[in-house]
C-alpha cells in the first residue's frame, strides 16, 4: 500500500525532518510510528497524505508514484485517504452528523448516498444516537470518534492517524486502538503515529521506530 525510497524530507532554514528513509506498509496492514518528539513521524504521515513534499526520493501509494500528483489531483487522491489528527479538527457549529458528512457533500454526492453513508460511519464508531449533537458537547474520546467517523466515510482504502490518542486517557486510548484494528480486519490499511509504547506492544503490530529523521535499526 506504502512504499518510501530513501525519501528525504529538508525544510527551508535546513531543518532536516527525513533522511534516506526505507519503508513499507501492505495492503490490510496495522502498523505504528514511533519515536522521540521530532523524530519525523508528522512529517512522514504529511507526504503520504501530499499535505509536505518529499526533497529526494520517491513515495509510492496504492501503486502510485505521488510525485505525479499535482496540485489539481490532490484532492481527488485524498478522497482515498482517511485522515485523523490528535486535535480532531472538528467544526464546533455544525453537527456530529453533519462534520462527518462534510466529506461526501464537498464530492458532490447525491443526498440519499450521503445520508446513508454517514449514518454507517457513526453506527461503526458507536455514536448513531449523538448525530444531531454539537461536538461541544461529546467526551474527548467521542470527540476522537467523531474524527475517525469522519476520515472513514470517504470508504479509504488508507487510515493516517497522528498521535490519535495524545490527549486520551489510557482506558479510551485503549478503545480508540481497537476501534483502528477493527477497520483494518475490515480490509483498511492503517498507518499510526503514536508516542505511546507501551500500548503499541500490547497490541503486537508492527511498529516502525524513527530517530532523528531516520529508520531506526
Amino acid at each position: 500500500m506504502v512504499e518510501f525510497h530513501q525519501v528525504a524530507k529538508r525544510y527551508p532554514g535546513g531543518q532536516i525532518a527525513l533522511e534516506g528513509v526505507d519503508l513499507t506498509l501492505g495492503r490490510q496492514e496495522m502498523a505504528f510510528l514511533t519515536g522521540h518528539s521530532g523524530a519525523g513521524k508528522s512529517t512522514l504521515l504529511k507526504l503520504i497524505g501530499l499535505i509536505e513534499r518529499p526533497t529526494h526520493g520517491q513515495v509510492i501509494v496504492n501503486g502510485k508514484n505521488l510525485a505525479r500528483i499535482g496540485r489539481a489531483g490532490v484532492p481527488r487522491y485524498r478522497q482515498r485517504v482517511g485522515l485523523i489528527f490528535q486535535d480532531y479538527n472538528l467544526l464546533f457549529d455544525r453537527t456530529v452528523f453533519d462534520n462527518v458528512a462534510l466529506p461526501l457533500v464537498i464530492r458532490g454526492m447525491r443526498h440519499a448516498d450521503i445520508v446513508r453513508r454517514t449514518r454507517a460511519a457513526l453506527d461503526t464508531v458507536g455514536l448513531l444516537s449523538h448525530e444531531r449533537k454539537r461536538p461541544i458537547t461529546l467526551s474527548g474520546g467521542e470527540q476522537q470518534r467523531v474524527g475517525i467517523a469522519r476520515a472513514v466515510v470517504g470508504r479509504p482504502h488508507l487510515i493516517l492517524a497522528d498521535e490519535p490518542t495524545g490527549n486520551l486517557d489510557p482506558a479510551l486510548s485503549a478503545e480508540i486502538m481497537r476501534l483502528f484494528a477493527r477497520l483494518n480486519q475490515a480490509g483498511t490499511s492503517v498507518l499510526i503515529a503514536t508516542h505511546d509504547i507501551a500500548l503499541v506492544e500490547s497490541l503486537g503490530y508492527r511498529r516502525v521506530a524513527l530517530d532523528h529523521g531516520r529508520v531506526a535499526a
